[in-house]
This record gives structure tokens, C-alpha cells and sequence, in this order.
């Protein structure tokens, strides 16, 4: 258990920094296609909201393949597209249960269900926050 808790541990320090720098770069993006564009109409203001929702999923999505890749290099699925498969569906907290890591390394698997619950959370209040700022829910117009 204690090789599952400082390898969880890693992936998610990973995952942060991952997250941290890809929000980083995402508000950078959004700050220039703001300035650019000058996106003051209801049409750029959705699409200044898309390009930060596939910013976030390209964020997360390289979350996920990191989890299959630390899978894979442990041993703990069989092949690639099958831990890609139940990384994504840990992290996002489906877990539908038809694939399962091997016995002893349950607590990794729920130390992602745990991490990708947290980034997701994460990701939400970010989406929330650049859609009152720059996207078509500007505080004022709406509510």
C-alpha cells in the first residue's frame, strides 16, 4: 500500500503542475484572441467560451494518459488502450466496473478517482470564471 500511496502521490504532484500550467496557458490564449479579435460580440464571446472548454479537455485529457502511462509502466493493465480506457473512466468517476486494476493496486486507482474528481472540480470553476469575464455570461448581462 505504501508503493501505492508515493506513486499516487507523484502522479498527482503531476497532474497539479499539469493543471496549473495548462490553466496558465489557457488564460494567455484567451488574453490574446480577447485583445486580437477584440471580442466584444455575442459570437466571439462563445467562441472565446469553446476554445477554453478544448483547452480544458486537452489539459485533462493529458492528465489521463499520464495515469495510463504510469499503468502500463507498473504493469497494473495489460496493454495501452485498455489502461487509456480505465483512466478515463476513473478519472472522470464513471467507473464502470468492467475493468479492473490489479488487487493490490486498488488504492492507486482510487487515488486518481480522487485527483481527477479534485481537477474536474477545478476545471468547472475555472469554465465559470471566464464565462462571467470574457464569455457570454459577463456579470451584468444576464443575471
Amino acid at each position: 500500500m505504501i508503493l501505492n500511496l508515493c506513486v499516487g502521490t507523484s502522479v498527482i504532484s503531476l497532474t497539479v503542475l499539469i493543471h496549473t500550467f495548462g490553466l496558465i496557458a489557457i488564460t494567455h490564449v484567451m488574453a490574446h484572441l480577447v485583445a486580437h479579435f477584440r471580442m466584444h460580440g455575442r459570437r466571439s464571446r462563445v467562441l472565446a467560451m469553446i476554445s477554453v472548454v478544448m483547452g480544458l479537455f486537452t489539459v485533462m485529457t493529458a492528465e489521463v494518459w499520464l495515469w495510463a502511462g504510469m499503468y502500463i509502466l507498473l504493469g497494473v493493465l495489460p496493454d495501452f488502450e485498455t489502461a487509456l480506457y480505465f483512466s478515463t473512466i476513473t478519472f472522470s468517476t464513471v467507473g464502470y466496473g468492467d475493468v479492473v486494476p490489479a488487487h493490490g493496486w486498488r488504492v492507486l486507482a482510487a487515488l486518481e478517482g480522487v485527483n481527477g474528481f479534485l481537477l474536474i472540480g477545478w476545471s468547472t470553476a475555472y469554465l465559470i470564471a471566464a464565462g462571467t469575464r470574457i464569455g457570454p455570461f459577463k456579470a451584468g448581462e444576464h443575471f
